[in-house]
């Protein structure tokens, strides 16, 4: 069903992205809260080129920007 709790991710989370103003995350990585969907989304894809990253959706629609 997922992976296994003693496996570490190969992977690190360089970017969270909303357009949801309610929203409020902490740590470590880039946390951008954008005013609409069409911002999001090109904001996403712009940055994740940038950082020669992989973007994925997550359920609620925000967006995670990862790098392997």
């Amino acid at each position: 069903m997922g992976r296994e709790a003693s496996i570490a991710p190969n992977y690190k989370i360089l970017a969270y992205l909303t357009a949801n103003e309610n929203r409020k995350v902490t740590g470590a990585p880039l946390f951008m809260t954008l005013k609409d969907e069409k911002e999001l989304k090109e904001t996403t894809a712009d940055l994740a080129h940038a950082l020669k990253a992989d973007v994925v959706k997550l359920k609620n629609n925000d967006y995670l920007i990862i790098q392997a």
